[in-house]
């Protein structure tokens, strides 16, 4: 194997969220190495300022840097709309991959032109996520999006990882999804939900109870793996030989809260890897 094929992927996100991510790229690179990291003593980052995002951003970027990762991704809709294009400038040479609300797919798939797009407060309201949104509404297929901010539901599936009980989350999923307004396949309905944020995939099941089996259901986790495979597959750092997909290796950091981590690894990915607890 070559040094730089061995090199481990760096996924971080303000918390748990992004395990979905690090799940989908298990799937599409299982002879990784990879290094997680969420940042569950400065969470949640979907209702703190960009400035504080930004910081955060930047300090784990340094510190995976160090680790010598070959390529980083921001598994984090708010930490990319909020850092990536500085991160960009600052790490030239680093394959750095974002996470954005999956809108073009959403478009080519909807029937009805009516998108429900499910994000946090700060995402929805970062000029990345408006240019985004201004793109895809001037098409020539008319759409409309229907944005609904989700305030304490990311904060509520990370709680529901550790114990289990999912009783605020599926309470959140129906307010939020009655906001919204009707959906289904008819004419004036919505077809077509987009998850904005990489934590919501782990609340699909009480979502898929309230709008119904012929909703389509759009997050970014598999698209993002496929640009991962991309870069390092480009850079030629994809490892020489394929180990077995169950043992390959991930390495688990949290700056905070680490037995919520170690949860929802178990519960979500099967992974029993330790928690190790970071502090800057």
């Amino acid at each position: 194997m070559s040094e730089r094929g061995g090199q481990s992927i760096g996924v971080f996100d303000s918390g748990i969220g992004g395990l979905s991510i690090l799940k989908a790229l298990r799937a599409e690179l299982p002879h990784e190495r990879f290094i997680y990291i969420a940042d569950s003593g400065h969470a949640p980052y979907g209702e703190r300022t960009q400035a504080h995002v930004l910081a955060r951003s930047r300090a784990i970027v340094a510190y995976l840097v160090s680790q010598n990762v070959k390529a980083l991704v921001m598994a984090c809709n708010t930490a990319t709309a909020a850092a990536i294009r500085l991160l960009r400038t600052e790490h030239p040479t680093l394959a750095l991959i974002g996470v954005e609300p999956a809108l073009k797919p959403a478009v080519s798939l909807s029937r009805t032109g009516r998108i429900g797009v499910m994000a946090t407060r700060s995402t929805l309201a970062s000029a990345k996520f408006q240019a985004l949104l201004a793109a895809q509404s001037g098409g020539t297929q008319p759409v409309e999006f229907i944005v609904q901010p989700c305030d304490g539901l990311a904060a509520a599936i990370e709680a529901s990882a550790e114990t289990g009980d999912t009783t605020k989350t599926r309470a959140l999923c129906a307010q939020y999804a009655g906001a919204m307004g009707l959906f289904g396949t008819e004419s004036g309905q919505i077809d077509t939900l987009v998850l904005g944020c990489t934590h919501y995939p782990f609340a699909s099941g009480p979502l898929r109870a309230l709008v119904g089996p012929d909703v389509q259901f759009i997050d970014n986790g598999p698209a993002v793996a496929r640009q991962t495979r991309r870069l390092v597959q480009t850079g030629f750092l994809l490892p020489d030989r394929l180990s077995d997909a169950s043992g390959a290796p991930v390495s688990l950091f949290a700056t905070g809260q680490p037995h919520r981590l170690q949860a929802a690894a178990e519960r979500w990915l099967g992974l029993s890897e330790p928690v190790n607890l970071l502090h800057f």
